[in-house]
């Protein structure tokens, strides 16, 4: 062909300024973009050989070579795909064929986000111009008579093209780089680069040095067509073996005993000649990854290794989720989750997002719902549309269909552990309840999905489920509740005894027994729809001692809350289950834990309250406690503190969101119920004697033995305690 030069078809000289600052915010993304072109490349050869309408030589294999040359300062890349005519490269590479170019330069020559350029304009080959001062393209497309294409371009608008020499079908692109970027000449850059972006691209990577010293050795049944043999080594003989063991013996005087003769004798076989080459091409990639696989197909095995090699992570994870969709859009991937240290370590996780096996960045949010960027995984969608730079997504409802479909498989996994494998799913629930509750915080559906599934510890250790947890027991009714079924019970067994129903002459007749709990089943069940379910929880299993021995003493139970997430995740449960509430067990004293009183005494209660109370309030200079008298089962507990459970939710969210110097200390005594214990000893002696010499002080103790119990003393009130201990335990000494 005649040698041909001319000007770039881009209607504007600004293109590649535009390309080098705005495009791309790697620089190193070149070499995913030059190589995913030639991965292009052999898929269409291998198509059209498919097709019929090309016939691969025999023998081939399809590859990518990426050569360094530290010395030239040059990077070339070259592929045995397809290949370009003349018509092409002017087609594709001399004419930047995108719509509206001006509007596009005019738009966007001011910004310096690269997310903001949005479209699909193939300027994927142009990304070279970001680190090069000049690009070579030599060419050879495998169309019958096509002739070789030599192409240059010095990074302006100007280009020279000619007849080329390229031989083979297939594409060779060299990048002569600038000073500011001959970091991607070398060596251990460009493997670290390819390891990032290429690991798992569908056609094979190599990586070499040119003119490469290095060396390795092979057996000579090793040799390829393509190794360079520099040196053949011989094995050594055994008769020189013997000779030379022999002298070392003589000249240490030692003899040769016929045992060690024999044992000569019976040496194995020479070793093979052995080939010195040149050092071959390192391969870079794994061309079919895990996740392109089938789950059935896949090892536990496989699945750490891939685990290891990938996040570098040696902890084994606690499980992962396979995902394989071919409808409405084409995703898989794996997602992993690992086993965290919640004290200790960072919980942000690693998820690869990949489009036809070529990295495109990670913990892209649009895609991976936020709850699940504490896992670590990988997610491939070829239908992923990106743009230009391949660092954005463009069409957001298709974006988040992808997002709900992850979203939902994990909440499927995770119910499907729940009901098959219980036990396995109680293990790992500490370690995966952040995941969990924070992707109910943040996603409604996968809340509505996971609802039923999500496991609260109870004080005993085990584990149950909400419905669990919602379960009616007979202490939930209290005292009153179950006198009276007791009472219905007696009733039952007098009617039994009397030997049935009988008429107004004193004979027995056959009649249905109708008892209250009949006629009222009706208005019981629609009573019990409606009826708040209570589930009590713990917060601080050590702080809270005392109300938990309460609980257990009662046969009552109650689930732990101890991390930070736990207080909004459980108000976001009681806003999707109608009638549910959470609160902590200090929050009130139940009718449960107290002794059964008629009228009359409550009345005495009531009265002894009040006078308890006007003490207590003196005392304690405290106007805002509410103080009652209460007869506790346990006769040792003298006093507790109760803080309604609104106040408290309150005050953490006060302190939560409070500006630093913001006075807390009004809000503090909201909400607070001073119970005293009318059975205990210390509080009939302070309403027997409410103007005693130690009362106040006694006083002042029954209230921070209280406190204590429920929250920590101030230091200023543990100070006080402790002085007032000690002048307690001065008075028992007298």
């Amino acid at each position: 062909m005649a040698a041909k030069s001319g000007n770039l078809s881009i209607n504007s000289e600004n293109i590649f300024p535009i390309i080098k600052k705005w495009l791309y915010n790697d620089h190193d993304i070149f070499y995913r973009e030059l190589i995913s072109n030639g991965c292009d490349a052999v898929t269409k050869l291998k198509k059209l050989d498919m097709m019929g309408e090309y016939t691969l030589p025999e023998g081939y294999k399809a590859r990518i070579d990426v050569i360094v040359n530290p010395e030239k300062k040059t990077l070339t890349f070259t592929d045995n795909g397809l290949g370009m005519t003349a018509d092409e490269v002017e087609e594709y590479i001399n004419q930047i064929a995108f719509s509206g170019a001006s509007d596009f330069i005019e738009k966007y020559k001011d910004k310096s986000n690269a997310d903001q350029i949005i479209g699909h304009f193939g300027l994927g080959f142009y990304s070279a111009f970001m680190v090069a001062d000049e690009v070579h393209i030599d060419t050879l497309s495998y169309q019958e008579g096509a002739k070789a294409v030599h192409w240059e371009c010095d990074g302006g608008t100007e280009f020279s093209m000619e007849e080329g020499d390229r031989t083979e079908v297939g594409t060779t692109i060299t990048l002569f780089l600038n000073e500011d970027c001959l970091e991607f000449c070398n060596e251990y850059k460009a493997r670290e680069v390819l390891k990032k972006y290429c690991s798992f691209m569908p056609t094979e990577i190599y990586l070499s040095k040119a003119d490469t010293k290095e060396t390795q050795i092979i057996k000579e049944d090793e040799k390829r067509e393509d190794d360079e043999v520099l040196e053949v080594i011989e094995p050594e003989k055994k008769e020189k073996k013997k000779k030379e063991k022999k002298e070392k013996k003589e000249e240490a005087g030692e003899a040769e005993s016929d045992g060690e003769a024999e044992e000569e004798e019976e040496e194995p076989e020479e070793e093979p000649v052995k080939l010195k080459i040149k050092k071959r091409p390192e391969l870079l990639n794994e061309t079919t990854p895990l996740w392109a696989k089938r789950a059935n197909d896949c090892t536990k095995e496989e699945y750490l290794e891939f685990y290891r090699k990938v996040f570098h992570d040696y902890k084994e994870p606690l499980f992962w989720i396979h995902l394989n969709m071919d409808y409405p859009f084409n995703l898989k991937g794996i997602l992993y989750f690992p086993k965290i240290n919640m004290e200790y370590e960072s919980i942000e996780g690693t998820i690869k997002l990949y489009n036809n096996q070529v990295f495109i960045a990670d913990n892209i949010k649009e895609v991976i719902p936020e709850f699940l960027m504490l896992l670590k995984g990988v997610i491939d969608c070829p239908d992923l549309p990106l743009n230009v730079s391949r660092s954005a997504l463009q069409n957001d409802g298709f974006v988040k269909k992808i997002s709900e479909y992850i979203s939902k498989k994990v909440a499927d996994k995770l119910s499907g552990m729940c009901k098959t494998e219980k036990e396995e799913y109680d293990k790992y629930w500490d370690d995966i309840s952040p995941f969990i509750k924070f992707g109910c915080l943040k996603d409604d559906k996968f809340c509505e999905r996971m609802n039923d599934y999500i496991l609260f510890k109870n004080l005993e250790g085990k584990y149950l489920t909400l419905p669990e947890c919602l379960e009616v027991k007979p202490t939930d009714t209290g005292d009153g509740a179950a006198e009276g079924a007791d009472k219905e019970a007696a009733d039952g067994e007098a009617v039994k005894e009397a030997g049935g129903a009988v008429d107004e002459n004193g004979e027995k007749v056959e009649a249905e027994v109708v008892t209250d709990e009949d006629d009222q089943a009706k208005d019981g069940e629609e009573a019990e729809e409606k009826k708040e379910k209570t589930i009590y929880y713990v917060t601080d299993e050590q702080q809270q001692g005392q109300y938990i021995k309460m609980f257990r003493d009662n046969g009552m139970d109650a689930v732990i809350l101890t991390h930070n997430i736990d207080q909004p995740f459980i108000q976001q449960l009681e806003s999707k289950n109608e009638g549910v509430k959470f609160q902590r067990i200090d929050a009130d004293v139940t009718d449960a834990l107290k002794s059964e009183t008629d009228e009359e005494a409550a009345k005495e209660l009531e009265e002894e309250a009040k006078a308890l109370g006007e003490i207590m309030k003196k005392v304690l200079e405290n106007d805002k406690l509410v103080v009652k008298v209460e007869k506790l089962k346990d006769e040792k507990i003298s006093s507790v503190l109760t803080l309604s459970e609104e106040s408290r939710r309150m005050q953490d969210m006060m302190k939560m969101y409070s500006m630093p110097g913001m006075d807390m200390g009004g809000f503090g005594g909201e909400g607070e119920t001073l119970i005293l214990n009318a059975n205990h000893p210390l509080v009939q002696y302070v309403n027997a004697n409410q103007e005693g010499e130690n009362v106040g002080m006694i006083c002042e103790q029954l209230y921070d033995l209280a406190k204590i119990q429920q929250a920590p003393l101030s230091p200023e009130a543990m100070t006080k305690f402790i002085a007032r201990s000690n002048e307690i335990m001065m008075v028992l000494a007298k």
